[in-house]
């Protein structure tokens, strides 16, 4: 089979308009029926959901199977993220992805860890070549895991276009049950502009929702004028699952006519970022709800379509408006709310307070800020909108506001730590301290010469931390000097309590061997079966270094037959 030349003759012509998709191209890439949970450009924290989320019956080791013929154009193996992760591109131009897994097939994986051994890394990202690793349809080419950063068993399935552009599945005919209309559990109205206002007030206001017997919904009437918004905190289910997944489409209309549009049909990794604008982040950083804004402010989303005055209504005095929303799913079951505006010219009775301070972040412009020996330095764009600044410094502690305003790029902070002694500099590390405990959790930090740098996309306060501490490396299934002729795996308890865990390296009999990190569990495992350990008397080494450069060294003597 030479799948190679059928790809490049007919690529071309296949991947046709893209409302045009196959229907019958793509299989169910488990033998098992599809329930979901999560869908496709779900809200999640920073990105939106590529992919579909298939429950696997909360076990591992499920068959993963090739959902069109084509050829293995990428390999991913990761401790965070996709985790191992798998790409086939397709004669039509597609490429499929598979994430999670926790393995690949037979000869995928000899494939897979002969690089490994090779750069002695666990973590590996490999290009075969179209000729390499071919697969026909229906074919198993991995078994479903846990792996990177999921939260439970499940397979984590996406399709790309040409240009690696995430697509709903489900726009291919990978059809899930649903019945169910989605779920409205709250709606705002925002004020935009000190001359706008809601219900008398110039701040954001909740309205009180009523549901309606036939799945819709209706709000309190409402008095305003001005330019206004709405947005609303929206979910669906399907009828095999009580998960709270993602929505298809919004759509607003006022007075009958077509106002905005959301469309959640496909989008580009580099966009997804934008998700932070789209929500309230505000909300959703102080209440963790997810309040979905029907207006675009300064947010360049391709998710957005049709859009009157970006989404916005301008309120006149003595006008009656009617504000229409409807949420749907992919089949289409709806559910519509309905507001009711009276348009009333009166006075705000509680208007906005913005709080000012000396340092006011115009968004067009670069920002730098010094006091002491930290300094903070804010490229232009790299927040969308202008606001006042909260920055402060007390010793080596350094508040930059609240994490109330969402970035699209990263910013820098820097600390001068030329006071501090040569020993005390080499373990000092920048930590953002999280949680009402105010916690140091490790910031990347680079070091050059006298300054500690660290590049971050929220605000928050920031403090110098030092790690003295040496990392933790303990055996988990075996003792020193056992005979291990019967274990399968061998499995090594480590930690680092500070900075965290930067790297390990494990040898037998001074070779390296390949040991699979899992940072939920903890845990560094090695599988015999790859042959590497052939002799009776064994000693294992295994050396875990954390991001300051503090290194353990754990050894154990073991036997094996």
């Amino acid at each position: 089979m030479r799948l190679i030349l059928i790809f490049f003759l007919v690529s071309s012509t296949l991947c046709t308009a893209q409302n045009n998709y196959p229907q019958d191209y793509f299989s169910n890439p488990l033998d098992i029926p599809l329930i979901l949970s999560g869908t496709f450009a779900e809200l999640r924290s920073n990105h939106f959901h590529s992919g579909l989320d298939i429950k696997t019956q909360q076990r591992v080791g499920l068959k993963v199977k090739a959902a069109a013929s084509g050829f293995v154009s990428r390999i991913k193996v990761s401790h965070f993220g996709y985790g191992k992760a798998l790409y086939i591109t397709h004669p039509n131009g597609y490429t499929t992805v598979y994430a999670h897994l926790q393995k690949f097939s037979p000869e995928i994986e000899a494939y897979v860890k002969k690089q490994q051994y090779k750069k002695e890394s666990y973590e590996i990202e490999l290009f075969p070549s179209a000729e390499t690793l071919q697969v026909v349809k229906n074919s198993i080419v991995a078994y479903s895991g846990n792996s990177g950063g999921s939260g439970g068993p499940h397979l984590h399935f996406e399709i790309r276009d040409k240009a690696e552009r995430p697509m709903n599945p489900m726009l291919f005919g990978i059809n899930v049950t649903d019945t169910t209309n989605p779920i409205v559990n709250s709606i705002f109205a925002y004020p935009i502009g000190e001359n706008s206002f809601v219900n008398a007030s110039n701040t954001k206001q909740k309205l009180r929702l009523i549901p309606l017997k036939n799945g819709d919904y209706t709000v309190e009437n409402i008095e305003a004028i001005g330019e206004i918004g709405f947005g609303i905190e929206t979910t669906d289910r399907q009828n095999l699952a009580a998960n709270k997944n993602g929505v298809y489409n919004i759509q607003t209309f006022v007075n009958g006519n077509n106002n905005f549009e959301l469309d959640f049909k496909q989008f580009s990794f580099s966009e997804t970022k934008h998700i932070n604008q789209l929500i309230d982040y505000e909300y959703y950083k102080t209440k963790k709800k997810r309040i979905q804004k029907l207006f675009k402010e300064n947010n360049p989303l391709s998710l957005f379509k049709k859009s009157l005055n970006d989404g916005l209504l301008n309120i006149k005095d003595s006008t009656y408006s009617v504000y229409k929303i409807r949420v749907s799913d992919y089949e289409n079951n709806e559910a519509w709310i309905t507001v009711s505006i009276k348009g009333v010219k009166n006075s705000i009775t509680t208007p906005k307070t913005n709080k000012t301070t000396p340092y006011y972040i115009n968004a067009n412009e670069t920002i730098n800020l010094k006091q002491g020996n930290i300094s903070v330095n804010i490229n232009q764009n790299t927040f969308y909108n202008n606001f006042y600044l909260d920055f402060s410094v007390n010793n080596d502690t350094l508040k930059l506001h609240e994490d109330i305003y969402p970035a699209k790029k990263s910013f820098t902070i820097n600390y001068d730590v030329s006071a501090y002694s040569e020993d005390d500099k080499s373990k000092l590390y920048i930590a953002k301290l999280v949680g009402y405990k105010k916690y140091p959790s490790y910031s990347y930090t680079k070091r050059k010469e006298n300054v500690l740098s660290t590049y971050t996309k929220t605000l928050g306060t920031f403090a110098l931390a030092t790690d003295t501490l040496k990392p933790t490396i303990k055996p988990s299934n075996f003792k020193n000097g056992q005979w291990l002729s019967n274990f399968r795996y061998l499995k090594v308890e480590i930690d680092d309590k500070l900075s965290g865990v930067s790297k390990y390296r494990a040898t037998v009999n001074d070779k390296w061997i390949l040991m699979e990190y899992d940072y939920k569990t903890k845990t560094l495992t090695y599988d015999f079966d790859d042959g590497i350990v052939t002799d009776t008397k064994n000693n294992l080494k295994v050396i875990v270094t954390d991001n300051v450069g503090n290194n353990s060294t754990f050894e154990s003597l073991f036997y094996r037959k």
